[in-house]
């Protein structure tokens, strides 16, 4: 059955990949916007988080923090980027026939030319080095199938880890993917990894099949040890 075309489709006829158009403005757009995500979690840690007890704090969690988060991406950006960042967007090119729902992104860079084209993030808590099930889920069964980023090489991932030490999340995320992790070269002081993996593309999609999927682990626990300490 042929699928009717949203507003997107109709607007944009053309697709190309988010990070070769913003490319154009800059040969670093992928570490500038990822610059702004690590900066507005410096602010996010002062300004919200640092006087929460996370282990009394379970109604909400992801989505709490998520919500918090994107504002201060706002306030890091410059303003003249090619790109906005935007809250729980829909990715309207891989949905399903109603009455299934389009996938939502928790946070996406999306191009101010071309809105179809995003570079998404998703988010998930990690209670623990070890429950990283979901997060290795996202990326298998959702960016490495095109249902996610379907205009990007590039996506990214964020743990909001509680508990336990971020080198631990990064092994056993490897031994989940079966892959290598390697260090960001412009994030070295951060933990920040990469993964390069080949998608699996549908026929006669123009997908990116090539992807790059950042790691960025964000130590929440580390405010509560702050906290107990003041």
């Amino acid at each position: 059955m042929h699928r009717r075309r949203t507003i997107g489709e109709k607007r944009w006829l053309d697709t190309p990949d988010f990070v070769s158009i913003a490319t154009i403005w800059c040969e670093n757009a992928s570490a500038i916007l990822l610059r702004f995500v690590w900066e507005a979690y410096d602010l996010l840690c002062e300004e919200v988080l640092a006087d929460i007890d996370f282990l009394q704090t379970e109604a909400e969690l992801e989505r709490s923090i998520t919500q918090y988060w994107e504002p201060r991406i706002h306030r890091a950006m410059a303003g003249n980027e090619p790109f906005y960042v935007q809250h729980g967007p829909y990715e309207f090119e891989t949905r399903m026939e109603p009455p299934a729902q389009s996938p939502q992104y928790d946070i996406a860079f999306v191009l101010h030319e071309n809105m179809r084209v995003m570079w998404p993030l998703e988010a998930k808590v990690l209670k623990t080095a070890g429950t990283v099930a979901d997060y290795v889920d996202d990326i298998q069964n959702q960016f490495l199938v095109c249902r996610y980023a379907p205009f990007s090489s590039e996506g990214g991932m964020v743990g909001y880890l509680l508990s336990g030490e971020s080198a631990k999340v990064f092994d056993n995320i490897e031994a989940k993917l079966s892959c290598v992790l390697h260090s960001h070269s412009a994030f070295l002081d951060r933990d920040h990894k990469i993964s390069e993996h080949n998608r699996m593309v549908e026929e006669g999609k123009l997908y990116p099949q090539e992807f790059r999927c950042h790691h960025l682990i964000f130590g929440i626990q580390a405010n509560e040890a702050a906290r107990q300490q003041k």
